[in-house]
């Protein structure tokens, strides 16, 4: 049988478990990961596993791989999430992590991440350069683990420590746990469990014990996938903040008091807001994806601060983060960034700066939106994933490119716009949908913002209907 052709996505390799994502495949990346290596003259890598069905197995296959090579693997004694590789290999320095991860997708699959040097995800060209390397053979006469020990080549450190003594160097953690307002987390079974339990002991934990099977859901930290949160929220007063995590803890779900799910659009807005008029940050630019809220902008203007938009992919803006001081960068789906950290989205770290901002203003998270939505207006954000048929999907991306729509709906279209995917303008800047095709499945993603929740679903429904989806 032919080997697969193994590519990166926008974040990685992912596969299912077992059917591509196998021990061999591993290690035919492993090779072109040594293999890369060795160009650049590197000789260190930081890997890490989250809590995905045998991460162990794969870490070792590719420190054994690494091994072969004379390159030392750095492990850490159990799961660590994404940003305490990218951490660890910035405190170390190494010169390359890897982090064997799925993220947010099933439990069915485990992937295999690439962490740059600077502490965030490695640039495009690098990846693409990997891949370039790996073989079709499978890597054979592979060093043990003992060999390796034995030769210098493994080395043991506490990622998960080194990680936890930077955010206790960098937040008032005392006023967070006292500052008299709850704060319930849900790890959605993965890789931030240990620590958050750690870091808010008095918090109310879910999902915080190994289990990868995720009790069969993907760990993706959006609404529909923590309702058992919001319930938590709504049943007791006592709690006025919720936080959640993905598989590798590197996106955020965030919830307000009444148990409402908060956005991400929402998040980079507050995050904006709270280092520029109450942390004094105002060296740096905002740094956004093309489907992030339009009031992002329009803060950084009031802030008189540049702001680029980029395409979708956390990379892009790690890209931009590693060569310029960036105040906040963010995408729709909940991975977001911040100056004073690494070039990394990071879930633990987003959710202690909103809890800080909280204990330190002594306001609520529904009056700190307030405070957003009294300098830019009041908004809301969605999106639909519709499954269509890959050749009806890019008939419809096609056309939004190529002849757009005049209207939609009972809206008229202002303007249009096309970086990845394409945005309709509806009377003005306030309304919009955006229509981007998924690269990976036969999925169409419609965004959509209007002023309130029924608003952007009366836009949501005349879209569909204008695409006939």
């Amino acid at each position: 049988m032919d080997p697969i052709k193994i590519k990166f996505g926008t974040d990685g390799w992912r596969a299912i478990i077992a059917q591509e994502y196998t021990v061999d495949n591993v290690k035919r990346v492993a090779e072109g990961t040594a293999l890369w290596l060795k160009q650049q003259g590197g000789s260190r890598v930081v890997i890490g596993y989250d809590c995905r069905f045998a991460g162990e197995l794969f870490t070792e296959t590719t420190a054994r791989v690494l091994g072969k090579h004379g390159i030392t693997s750095l492990l850490a004694p159990a799961f660590i999430s994404t940003p305490m590789v990218s951490l660890g290999v910035v405190k170390t320095g190494a010169d390359l992590g890897v982090v064997i991860t799925a993220s947010h997708n099933p439990p069915s699959y485990n992937g295999f991440k690439l962490k740059s040097k600077l502490g965030g995800p490695s640039v495009p060209d690098d990846v693409s350069a990997v891949e370039a390397l790996i073989p079709d053979a499978v890597p054979t006469d592979l060093p043990t683990m003992e060999e390796l020990r034995e030769k210098g080549l493994i080395e043991e450190h506490d990622f998960e420590q080194i990680y936890l003594d930077h955010v206790n160097a960098n937040f008032d953690m005392d006023l967070i746990r006292n500052a008299g307002f709850g704060i319930a987390y849900d790890a959605m079974y993965g890789a931030g469990q240990s620590a958050m339990i750690r870091l808010l002991p008095d918090a109310r934990h879910l999902h915080c014990e190994y289990n990868p099977s995720f009790m069969g859901q993907a760990p993706e930290p959006i609404g529909r996938n923590l309702t058992q949160l919001s319930d938590v929220i709504k049943k007791d007063p006592k709690l006025s903040l919720g936080i959640a995590n993905d598989g590798d803890a590197d996106r955020i779900g965030l919830y307000d008091e009444n148990g409402d799910f908060v956005d991400s659009h929402h998040i980079l807005l507050l995050l904006l807001m709270y280092q520029y008029d109450y942390k004094g940050i105002k060296d740096g630019e905002v740094i956004l994806t093309f489907s992030v809220t339009d009031k992002l902008k329009q803060l950084a203007e009031q802030y008189g601060l540049k702001y680029e938009v980029t395409k979708i992919g956390f990379k892009y803006i790690a890209e931009i983060m590693a060569e310029r001081e960036v105040i906040v960068g963010g995408e729709e789906s909940g991975g977001l960034a911040v100056s004073g950290h690494i070039p990394e989205r990071d879930g633990i770290w987003i959710g202690l700066m909103i809890a800080e901002y909280m204990a330190k203003t002594g306001k609520s998270l529904n009056e700190l939106i307030q405070d957003v939505y009294d300098k830019v207006g009041s908004f809301n954000c969605d999106r639909d994933d519709v499954h269509v048929e890959n050749d009806r999907k890019w008939e419809i991306v096609k056309q939004a490119e190529e002849d757009p729509f005049k209207k939609i709906g009972p809206y008229t279209v202002t303007d249009v716009k096309h970086v990845d995917g394409t945005k309709f303008y509806l009377d003005g800047e306030d309304r919009w949908l955006m229509v981007r095709p998924s690269g990976t499945e036969p999925v169409l993603r419609v965004y959509a913002q209007g002023a309130d929740a029924a608003e952007t679903r009366k836009i949501l429904d005349a879209g569909r209907a204008e695409m006939g989806i």
